[in-house]
């Protein structure tokens, strides 16, 4: 479901755009729509408020809360369970953050993803990725919203960039508080510039060296690192807005001297943040996380390189909830396989 759908469905029903808008900031701001100083029955028709219990109901249906799993970081993982039945995962961040997901599973394949293992089963309308942040807003709040869960935001484009204009504008988050998330598509940097709310940009970068890059990212855009540096920083430029650059690190394939070269390379004098993620293990997959001294030590030497890098963790380490495992497991008790 669209956004559109939901104003489609109050137009039938007598609503004007005004009534659209104040319905829609109720609902993703999880805020009453009758207030102190004016109920519902002052401004809507007849007509829509006796609509709203069933169009409520429809939209709470869209996102609905499977389970929680919460972390000694402050993070939660969220099973978020769809209409459909199918389930995608959303991440309460500590500092009033979420990180939601835009497709059902993913086609880029990256080798070190739980997500990406059963490739994309369908995308999430617009109305289903905000509906995340609704049903996020019901249980804290929630300030910064990043397109960094399940799926690849680019491959969903329409939709994603829906849902970043309506949170932009009626659901209260600030632009640069909207972070869109993608390994890279030459399509983001010609869409994005046009839009109305244009948002932060976080590129997985992961590697320097162009024949890695396709070994981790099979199915990603065959752009090499370079490149993608220079999209992003014109992108940067243009809105006032660092890249955040998302490296995801792994024990022997990512950590190297030459890797570390290639990053003071690409990035000194750009106008960016190097995210150093150690990573979210997997067992079936191999991939190991260096020793978090190790870790440490990179960063040290990016500062001493000029490089503006921080070392973050995939929130949910100590519970297994990498994106996409809390799904999976979901599937294997169910299926039992």
């Amino acid at each position: 479901m669209r956004i559109e759908h939901i104003r489609q469905r109050l137009r039938a029903h007598g609503a004007r755009t005004c009534h659209e808008e104040r319905f829609l900031r109720a609902w993703l701001q999880a805020i009453a729509i009758d207030t102190r100083r004016r109920a519902a029955e002052d401004f809507l028709p007849l007509s829509v408020r006796n609509a709203l219990p069933a169009i409520d109901a429809e939209l709470h249906a869209l996102a609905h809360l499977r389970s929680t799993h919460p972390a000694d970081d402050g993070s939660s993982r969220l099973l978020v369970e769809l209409a459909d039945g199918q389930t995608v995962e959303s991440v309460l961040l500590p500092r009033d953050g979420l990180c939601v997901s835009t497709q059902v599973g993913c086609a880029v394949g990256c080798v070190f993803c739980m997500t990406g293992r059963d490739g994309l089963l369908r995308q999430l309308g617009s109305a289903e990725i905000v509906a995340q942040v609704a049903l996020a807003r019901r249980l804290r709040p929630v300030k910064k919203v990043v397109f960094m869960g399940m799926g690849e935001p680019a491959h969903n484009l329409d939709n994603v960039l829906d849902a970043i204009e309506t949170l932009g504008t009626l659901g209260a988050v600030g632009h640069k508080n909207l972070v869109f998330s993608t390994v890279g598509d030459r399509r983001v940097f010609a869409r994005l510039p046009q839009c109305r709310v244009k948002p932060a940009l976080a590129l997985s970068l992961h590697t320097t060296l162009p024949d890695v890059r396709v070994r981790l990212l099979p199915q990603a855009p065959r752009i090499d690192p370079e490149e993608l540096v220079a999209l992003g920083e014109e992108y940067a430029r243009a809105t006032g807005y660092p890249i955040q650059y998302q490296w995801t690190l792994l024990e022997g394939v990512n950590d190297s001297d030459e890797e570390l070269e290639g990053i003071v390379r690409l990035l000194t004098g750009k106008y960016a943040i190097m995210n150093l993620i150690p990573y979210n293990t997997v067992e079936e997959f191999g991939f190991r996380r260096p020793a978090m001294a190790q870790a440490e030590e990179l960063i040290r030497r990016l500062h001493r390189r000029g490089i503006l890098a921080k070392l973050r963790n995939s929130a949910g380490q100590e519970i297994d909830g990498g994106c996409g495992q809390l799904r999976a497991r979901q599937i294997i008790a169910r299926d039992g396989v």
